[in-house]
């Protein structure tokens, strides 16, 4: 990374995202898989440990490289109990729920405290019918959990995707593996974060399983491809997965749009253009949404394309520059906006803090599934916003800010609860001119443990301004 006093560059770390699907999709490919651009992280690390008790091996090369053994037959605890510890990445704890029913034996998941009060209990509904047990050690539809499987028949089956698009995509990486064909229909209300499981669906091709996705078009179903459908729809979305092997490959991991949307956010409230390299310009990532929305807020965007490709280094990727509004003043630029952000919800700590350095209102809707991440995140950005003067109101599934000016040169010490999406949002305030400390900032890594590192050169220019 490198700063001048007119323009920050900064590298673009690994999807998050992608990372553990990679990682899963390697597993789960009988013979050796080469990962590299893999994101190196605390939530990346709990996946590969839950792999390994399922049978997979990891070999980490000079250069970040991984080498992936893959299992021969599905996942299998043995004789005993496979020990699956998550730690606090609830990616970890909704994805191997779904993939270890597609194998042999009994597998414990459990984690840090907070992982205990996720829900989990959606799976278990949806794969009643397939003869898998779970076996609830404290409140029901919580982990700690021991999953008893002998794999999965195959057949028909519905997922509720009112909390989580993890419960659906774990069963759709499991689903390859069963018996016989599945399909796998959307039911309930509504449908959150559908672009996470296009990231699913990319991944299983990517590793050499097909899924035929349907929609409901004129009262019958109909294939499509996956990257057509935008959201997905109760009672009018479906997949059907006839039985297949992963196929070992090597991949590179893209650059992770959640992660860089802080920088990106960065071009649009600061001094200085900040442009973030290694990202993909159709990259399938719902959190691509960052540049929409600033661009609605009034930020310049600007493309360089470059190279980049499955196969190619970390470092290849577009190039994405972001600017504050053409006034070229620090604050009152940006204006506020009505957003929904459901199928981004990763996006809501950036978008409420840069909201701040708005004029007008800004309110965030469709974001329920926010209070139950490793905190409650709307009620904390309410309380976060509030000690800079601005004002934050919030609904079960909404948030509103209402700009103030900030207090420039007053130290305030933000409380994270933890979360490592609560330091990084909250540390664009430092670009308003606040003194920002934070109670945990080493919480970044288990997203994104070069956080600080990067971020430096930001506030270092902005400290110059």
């Amino acid at each position: 990374m490198s700063a001048t006093s007119a323009h920050i560059l900064v590298q673009a770390p690994a999807s998050k995202s992608m990372s553990h699907r990679a990682l899963i999709g390697a597993a789960l490919a009988p013979g050796e898989s080469r990962l590299s651009g893999v994101l190196e992280s605390q939530d990346t690390t709990h996946t590969m440990g839950c792999l390994t008790a399922c049978g997979a091996r990891f070999a980490r090369l000079n250069g970040g490289e991984y080498l992936v053994q893959g299992m021969r037959h599905g996942p299998e605890s043995g004789a005993g109990v496979a020990d699956l510890n998550v730690g606090e990445s609830g990616t970890t704890c909704r994805l191997l729920a779904g993939v270890v029913t597609s194998g042999r034996g009994r597998f414990r998941i459990h984690g840090a405290p907070r992982m205990h009060e996720r829900p989990l209990g959606e799976p278990a509904r949806a794969l009643e019918s397939q003869g898998v047990r779970f076996v609830w050690e404290n409140k029901p539809g919580y982990p700690p959990v021991t999953i008893e499987t002998t794999g999965l028949p195959g057949g028909e089956i519905d997922v509720r995707l009112e909390e989580s698009s993890q419960y659906l995509s774990g069963i759709l990486l499991a689903a390859p593996l069963a018996k016989s064909a599945m399909t796998i229909a959307v039911s309930g209300t509504k449908a959150v974060s559908w672009p996470y499981v296009s990231l699913t669906l990319q991944t299983m091709r990517d590793f050499g399983v097909q899924v035929e996705v349907q929609t409901l078009q004129d009262g019958q179903f109909k294939a499509v491809e996956h990257e057509s459908v935008t959201r997905a729809e109760p009672g009018k979305l479906r997949f059907i997965i006839a039985p297949g092997e992963y196929q070992a490959r090597a991949l590179c991991v893209e650059g992770d749009w959640s992660n860089a949307s802080y920088f990106l956010a960065a071009g649009a409230v600061g001094t200085h253009p900040v442009t973030v390299r290694g990202l993909s310009r159709d990259s399938l990532q719902g959190d691509r949404a960052i540049l929409d929305i600033l661009a609605r807020m009034g930020a310049r965007i600007a493309w360089t394309s470059g190279s980049h490709s499955k196969e190619g280094g970390k470092e290849g990727g577009d190039e994405v520059t972001v600017l504050a509004p053409a006034s070229g003043q620090l604050r009152g630029t940006l204006r506020g906006i009505d957003v929904d952000m459901g199928a981004c919800p990763d996006l809501v700590p950036t978008v409420a803090v840069a909201a701040c350095f708005a004029k007008g209102q800004t309110t965030i809707r469709n974001v329920a599934h926010l209070r139950i991440k490793e905190c409650d995140r709307l009620e904390t950005l309410a309380a976060e916003i509030a000690k800079t003067g601005c004002f934050a109101a919030m609904t079960d599934d909404t948030l509103t800010i209402t700009p103030a000016p900030l207090p420039v040169g007053q130290r305030i010490l933000f409380d994270s609860r933890g979360d490592h999406r609560m330091v990084m949002g909250p540390a664009l305030f430092g670009l308003g001119g606040i003194d920002t400390q934070f109670d945990n900032p080493g919480c970044v890594a288990k997203s994104f443990p070069e956080f600080w590192e990067r971020f430096a050169a930001v506030l270092a220019a902005a400290a110059k301004a």
